[in-house]
């Protein structure tokens, strides 16, 4: 999956907006960040309720792994666009996106 194919996924889903997030372009509803996209290394971050995270760490191989600070361990997740499944990142993408709309 490319930045673009993503963004296009992120902005799809309802009133989510996009705005800058310091280097990074970021994904929001209610001003809450659910994704944050570095287009330029193709990695997206996924805010993720943490028992969410192990599952879609569980499924992602290497391609899916927890943010390696105090974010990841509250849920914040990696995910490499170029070689994660793109089924399962439009998954991620919905449970980060539910887990911000609340």
């Amino acid at each position: 999956m490319t930045g673009d194919e993503f963004r296009v996924l992120a902005l799809g889903l309802s009133d989510a907006i996009e705005l800058p997030h310091f280097d990074r372009t970021s994904f929001r509803i209610r001003n809450k960040i659910f994704a944050t996209l570095a287009q330029d290394q193709g990695l997206a971050c996924l805010m993720l309720k943490p028992e969410d995270q192990d599952v879609f760490v569980a499924m992602g191989k290497d391609a899916v792994y927890p943010v390696p600070n105090k974010w990841g361990e509250k849920g914040a997740t990696y995910m490499d666009l170029k070689s994660a499944d793109p089924g399962l990142v439009v998954d991620a993408l919905q449970a980060a996106y539910a887990g911000k709309k609340g």
